[in-house]
Parts: C-alpha cells; sequence; structure tokens
C-alpha cells in the first residue's frame, strides 16, 4: 500500500480474510497491489441428475452457516416477481439439485451480458427490469431465484484463471446436503472448474467488495484497476 500504511488482518464473520489500513495524513495517490500464487483444487464435477430433495433440502436452515444465505441482502431482495420465476422456470421439479440447475440455465438466457450496463450498486430488481447485466448481476439475480425457493445460495468473488482476465469475477456457491457448498457460475452456465479462483463469499456483493472503505477529499479523482493473470508450469 503506498503511501505506506501499516495493515492489521482479521476474518469477518463471513470467514473471509480482510486486511485493514488507514492513512489519515493528506495525499493525491493511493495505490494497493496485491499479488498471489494460487493453486486450484476444485471439487468433481456433480451429474445432472437427482442428488438432493426439496424435502430434504429444508434442513439447510437448521445449519448455521446456511441460515443467512436463505434472507433478503442489500442487493438480493426475496420478491413476488422473483418467486414468480423461480416456480416457473423449475415446474414440475422434484430434486433440488435438478432445479438450481434450471434456475441457472434460465438467468442465463434471460439476462443480455451487456458491459458497463450497470454498476457495483445495481440492485437485482433492476436487472429483472432491464434484463442486461454483468457477472454480478447474473449472480445476484441467480441467488435472488435459489432463496425464493428455500434454497442456500452465497455469493463468489474472484476471477477466472486465464491471461484474458482484466476485471474480477462473480459466481455463485449453493448449498447441497450431502455434497456441501457446489460453486455455480450463471454467466457462463457452468460449473465452475479448475479456472476458478476464489477470493471471499457473502450475502452479495456488499460483502466481499474487494476495496471498500471511507474516503474524504475532493470529487476531482478517478480509479483504475489492472489485473495480471500467468498460468506456472
Amino acid at each position: 500500500v503506498l503511501p505506506a500504511a501499516r495493515l492489521t488482518h482479521f476474518k469477518d464473520f463471513y470467514s473471509n480474510w480482510i486486511q485493514h489500513f488507514e492513512i489519515l495524513e493528506p495525499h493525491t495517490y493511493l495505490m494497493i497491489e496485491a499479488s498471489s500464487r494460487v493453486s486450484t483444487n476444485p471439487p468433481a464435477l456433480l451429474p445432472d441428475e437427482g442428488l438432493c430433495s426439496f424435502e430434504k433440502m429444508r434442513e439447510a436452515p437448521n445449519i448455521e452457516r446456511c441460515f443467512d444465505y436463505l434472507l433478503e441482502s442489500r442487493f438480493v431482495e426475496l420478491s413476488p416477481e422473483a418467486w414468480r420465476m423461480a416456480l416457473d422456470a423449475t415446474a414440475g421439479m422434484p430434486d433440488a439439485w435438478q432445479a438450481v440447475l434450471a434456475l441457472m440455465r434460465h438467468v442465463h438466457g434471460f439476462i443480455k451480458y451487456e458491459p458497463m450496463s450497470t454498476n457495483v450498486h445495481s440492485h437485482m430488481n433492476e436487472v429483472l427490469r432491464d434484463r442486461r447485466g454483468v457477472c454480478q448481476d447474473f449472480s445476484h439475480l441467480f441467488i435472488g431465484l435459489c432463496r425464493s425457493l428455500k434454497i442456500p445460495a452465497r455469493y463468489v468473488s474472484g476471477y477466472l484463471a486465464t491471461e484474458k482476465a482484466s476485471a474480477m469475477h462473480a459466481w455463485t456457491e449453493v448449498f447441497v446436503p450431502g455434497h456441501g457448498w457446489r460453486g455455480l457460475d450463471p454467466t457462463h452456465n457452468c460449473q465452475i472448474d479448475g479456472t476458478y479462483v476464489k477470493v471471499g463469499t457473502g450475502r452479495d456483493y456488499a460483502d466481499v467488495a474487494p476495496i471498500s472503505g471511507n474516503y474524504r477529499g475532493t470529487r476531482d479523482r478517478q480509479m483504475q484497476v489492472e489485473v495480471r493473470i500467468t498460468p506456472l508450469t
């Protein structure tokens, strides 16, 4: 961090590692650089078949780590419109895992991927209305549909480990009793694999923004972001 600052480290409520700093003296720039060497080891893909009935899924709220991921959050609303859409997309499906896959396919086809069409403060309801957005909007809508059916779903912030990566990526993890948290990417309509690097999880983007804090100063400011990913042999 430049200007130089002392970092403190802690885990937040959702077990994400946080680095915190303060710069109290006047300054004209702030640079934050993070470098990591990462190995990915995702679980084997689950088959597209019945794995968990909705009756068994009802046990999930009794697990403490799932409760927060069944409720509304800052960017996710359990609205009647979301509930109706979720029911229509999963009509007649008795299995919760197959319903999750159907919801992912529905979100993938419902939203048009359009860069710069939304921002980090866009709500799920705007995506429902405009049917366009970026990866975090796909994830927020997918999470809202899952939670509408009492399926625990959480937001994941990270990277797609490709040399073309230019920004953070977002996807979703859904809790499946007997199989744990399973990663799904509604933007690309797939289960996650070894190209996904998870940085943090939370109820929605507000819990895992890469940088958050308080700024005091002039409005004449700008932010630049650069991502470099290099595969190691």
